[in-house]
């Protein structure tokens, strides 16, 4: 006699044959149900021990008569806060949306509890509450997202990754932008994905790119996992300023994987926005 279970929509056959159709109770069922569960969850390999890397990504809007006032004393306390959280960008938008937000985004390799952990130890120290004190009245709001890096920040050299920041990137760092690309995404499931898939094919265009500015880089290719969901986030960093940035976007346009990516991506999307940033000068990034 087989027994049939329904596991996330996958039949499995479990063969009993020394006992009778007659004598097969809810309980036998229920035993066999949870001997084949954990077949399942091996062979599709479902559960991992390693934790998946968050970027948290904070946004301060701050009223504008203490934006200097802010910088300063933030400026002032950097290297407290790299010592006690892993840093990756701190900048402030330049033109391209709301003004006067501070920008700052974290790569805790260890997961949501690497995460935990640094915050803890953060609210602990006197230096770092001191700090706190001193500026939240310069604050309006506050916000946090997490996001994840897509896979395919892996798959080319050419793109930097927020796991660590090169001490050396090309460009001039008084002119240097950040050029920040998000994009809302219709709701669904298998909506991240194709919009993974799509733009990995027209990306190689995109980067090989004729007359592309040498300082111009992809930095990150990041989705959100709490917060506002089915959003993507480009980081793009330009060292030579708004002049690569417009001479690497020509040049994008004579890319055609790239733009066929992009004619397909389109219908995913329910709202585009660019805006450019420039980063402190603490910004690792």
């Amino acid at each position: 006699t087989t027994i049939f279970v329904g596991i996330s929509h996958h039949n499995v056959g479990c063969t009993v044959s020394q006992i009778s159709t007659a004598m097969l109770t809810a309980a036998s069922i229920r035993m066999a149900q949870r001997s084949v569960k954990p077949a399942i969850a091996s062979m599709y390999n479902t559960t991992s021990t390693t934790p998946t890397p968050i970027v948290e990504f904070r946004e301060y809007q701050l009223q504008p008569q203490h934006v200097v006032s802010y910088v300063q004393a933030t400026t002032r306390s950097a290297d407290l806060r790299k010592s006690l959280v892993p840093l990756r960008m701190f900048s402030f938008p330049d033109t391209g949306g709301s003004l006067n937000v501070a920008t700052h985004a974290y790569y805790y390799e260890g997961g949501h509890r690497a995460r935990d952990v640094a915050r803890k130890s953060q609210g602990k120290n006197e230096e770092w509450k001191a700090y706190l004190t001193e500026c939240r009245p310069y604050m309006q709001n506050q916000s946090s997202m997490i996001f994840v890096e897509s896979p395919l920040v892996q798959n080319f050299d050419e793109i930097q990754g927020l796991a660590s920041i090169s001490e050396s990137l090309p460009g001039d760092d008084n002119n240097c932008i950040l050029e920040l690309r998000r994009y809302k995404l219709i709701l669904g499931y298998d909506t991240v994905p194709k919009f993974m898939k799509l733009y990995e094919a027209g990306l190689p265009s995109k980067l090989s790119a004729v007359g592309t500015d040498p300082t111009t880089s992809l930095v990150t290719l990041l989705y959100s996992e709490v917060g506002r969901l089915n959003e993507v986030i480009e980081i793009w960093r330009h060292g030579n300023g708004t002049s690569a940035m417009e001479q690497s976007r020509v040049a994008a346009r004579g890319a055609e994987a790239w733009r066929t990516s992009i004619a397909e991506i389109a219908p995913l999307a329910m709202e585009f926005t660019s805006t450019i940033h420039k980063p402190t000068s603490f910004s690792p990034l």
